[in-house]
């Protein structure tokens, strides 16, 4: 018997999610969107690719939460995307009524799943899911981390011209411009950065990976950034369905580590069948440690907004 993810929202992100995961193979896919028909014929056409992939792996839309049941995990990316003339806090506040209602229909139906929320403002909303569902930590983690040093990485091989495979390296903090690459930690084929390219053009790269999605949006004109951010949650939810113990950067709940408590901030943890099954507390510099300080703080920023809102 096939596993079950579910991915709600089928804009952009959703859809390429939904199609990624089905082409795996090995689980089945229910993508759920509000958009009466919208999910049901996105679902069909990567169904009728099926033949072609070589998969008879199961994907089907729809526009409740029924078909959702039992899922292993459930993948939020519903969400409305900031808009000309709105607010950062307009935003926030719509996003987590939005998650606040999914998650609801998904505890329902699936008391047992993993939730992996995408939505932006993302650290913000992995925090109110996290709440709202009432499930332990290892249970609701976001992606964020993955996308974040996938385009450092990315940028990292443009420079040198060598594998992106070569490259490793990790971004911690939160999903914004404040983000955390830990440079010191990022090699080439186990080699240091450092011997292979000149501080500069390093925090050249840094700046370049912080506005990695701003890059994307001002290109398109209209929407944003789907085709990497879909990958990563893909890789992250086959960590989870084939209990791989990677080691991956992603939004988490931290009950004191790194020296944070009660907010869900990106640090490196292991994926496995059972989730988030351990947050990697690594020594941090002072400087890299003031760097993820200043990132939580601004999550907490959002986090109070929330809270404020809530109890009106």
């Amino acid at each position: 018997m096939r596993s079950k993810v579910t991915v709600v929202g089928a804009g952009n992100v959703g859809a390429t999610t939904a199609q990624r995961i089905h082409a795996l193979g090995y689980t089945d896919v229910v993508l759920v969107d509000v958009v009466e028909d919208l999910p049901q014929g996105k679902s069909l056409d990567m169904l009728e690719s099926a033949p072609v992939m070589g998969t008879d792996a199961k994907i089907i839309g729809s526009n409740g939460y029924e078909e959702t049941a039992g899922s292993e995990v459930v993948v939020i990316t519903a969400g409305i995307a900031r808009r000309p003339g709105m607010s950062r806090d307009d935003l926030l506040l719509t996003n987590m009524r939005i998650t606040s209602s999914v998650t609801e229909q998904v505890v329902k139906y699936s008391p047992d799943c993993i939730i992996m929320p995408v939505t932006n403002p993302l650290d913000a909303m992995v925090q109110n899911v996290y709440e709202a569902s009432g499930f332990p930590r290892n249970r609701v983690f976001g992606m964020a981390g993955v996308l974040d040093t996938a385009r450092f990485r990315t940028f990292i091989a443009e420079e040198l011209n060598v594998s992106v495979e070569d490259v490793q390296a990790f971004v911690l903090g939160g999903h914004g411009d404040d983000m955390v690459p830990l440079v010191r930690f990022t090699n080439v084929g186990g080699i240091p950065i450092s011997e292979l390219m000149a501080e500069e053009k390093v925090d050249q790269l840094v700046r370049r990976t912080r506005g990695g999605g701003g890059e994307i949006v001002e290109l398109l004109k209209e929407g944003s950034a789907y085709y990497a951010p879909s990958a990563a949650i893909t890789q992250m939810v086959e960590a989870v369905l084939l209990d791989k113990k990677r080691v991956l950067p992603a939004c988490a709940y931290l009950e004191g580590e790194f020296g944070i408590n009660g907010l869900c901030v990106g640090v490196p943890v292991k994926l496995g069948a059972g989730g988030m099954e351990q947050v990697l507390e690594i020594k941090l510099t002072p400087e890299e440690q003031t760097a993820l300080q200043g990132s939580a703080a601004s999550v907490q920023e959002l986090v109070d907004i929330m809270n404020k809102a809530k109890a009106e």
